[in-house]
């Protein structure tokens, strides 16, 4: 369903009607009461509109500017310019992994965030602050009370399209992540960072992914299987676990494949040859101990061990002291 906020509902019934707030207030109170309270005041709007003979929204197609998007919405289109990005990652759940990435958009009318799934995130690499770029076959979802446009498989992601133009935009200030302690950390945190020392590390898990997208593949029979490209001939990727503790306390944090690679300092080709020779990485692990690193990162809680832990979007092995002691004083 497309939703449309209240007050945009409000704004069309005063634009089409000429009424005052405070009538279509009365109407929808009347409504809510009509209906014994069983119906939200979003919907109950809706339905005052509809007997006013007031369109909240009409069909749309074509190209779309960022403050017609709503959540619900499907096949959209839209062009604007590149603000910033925010690389890939991969992921992995109990039911499905793969690799997720986004970056926010804007145009004259406003900003939103563009999440890109599968190999949609190959196309992350391309692009650079005031890049334009045109989406087709989006779909909006609202995630923490914000509209997204999704891109999927079948979405398609031009850069710089011909005879596409964008005026200016006003770029949202971004906002920095939070400097918590480990001990204040909730399991609804979601942009945190913590400073901590490695205590505890173990070796990388490595796991067969489809070459073409990115997701995890099963071991069907004898062979590998993606659910998108069928049998396949499986690459790798690789997770690496720590536990981290700043003295309040300390969380097991897992990084993935492109955090790994900057944790180590090492290429993916160096980490993908230690899967065939594990004691390699014994060294690595006795290096680990003890350093003092930085992770930004979400909160999420495991259910099988009934604790919360830290996914890693970015990791800082090397953070400055004098600039991280102030922060800390700061807590």
């Amino acid at each position: 369903m497309i939703q449309i906020p209240l007050p945009e509902i409000f704004e069309k019934i005063k634009e089409k009607t000429g009424l005052t707030e405070q009538e279509i207030n009365a109407k929808i109170s009347q409504k809510l009461k009509q209906l014994s309270g069983l119906i939200s005041k979003e919907g109950a709007a809706h339905i005052v509109a509809n007997e006013l003979g007031v369109k909240l929204f009409e069909r749309v197609s074509g190209k779309l500017q960022v403050k017609n998007i709503l959540t619900g919405m499907r096949d959209v289109e839209t062009v604007g310019k590149v603000l910033y990005v925010n690389e890939p990652r991969e992921f992995q759940k109990e039911d499905r992994s793969g690799r997720i990435g986004s970056f926010v958009l804007g145009d004259e009318t406003g900003t939103i965030r563009v999440v890109c799934w599968g190999n949609q995130c190959e196309k992350l690499h391309g692009l650079a602050q005031n890049t334009i770029v045109k989406i087709k076959g989006g779909y909006v979802r609202e995630n923490n009370s914000q509209k997204e446009v999704h891109l999927n498989d079948r979405s398609l992601l031009m850069i710089n399209p011909k005879g596409e133009t964008v005026g200016e935009v006003v770029a949202p200030a971004r906002q920095p992540a939070s400097r918590k302690s480990i001990q204040a950390l909730q399991e609804t945190d979601s942009n945190v960072e913590v400073l901590g020392t490695i205590v505890q590390a173990f070796e990388p898990k490595y796991y067969e992914v489809c070459p073409t997208c990115g997701k995890r593949a099963k071991l069907v029979g004898s062979s590998f299987v993606c659910d998108q490209h069928n049998t396949i001939m499986p690459n790798y990727s690789y997770v690496l676990n720590v536990f981290l503790d700043d003295g309040t306390d300390n969380i097991r944090v897992v990084f993935f494949r492109d955090q790994v690679d900057r944790l180590l300092s090492k290429s993916r080709e160096q980490l993908l040859a230690m899967r065939e020779k594990p004691e390699q990485f014994e060294q690595l692990k006795t290096d680990l101990l003890g350093n003092i690193i930085k992770v930004t990162g979400r909160v999420t809680k495991n259910q099988m061990f009934d604790r919360i832990e830290l996914i890693a979007s970015n990791v800082d092995p090397n953070p400055d002291p004098e600039q991280e002691l102030g922060k800390l004083d700061a807590l």
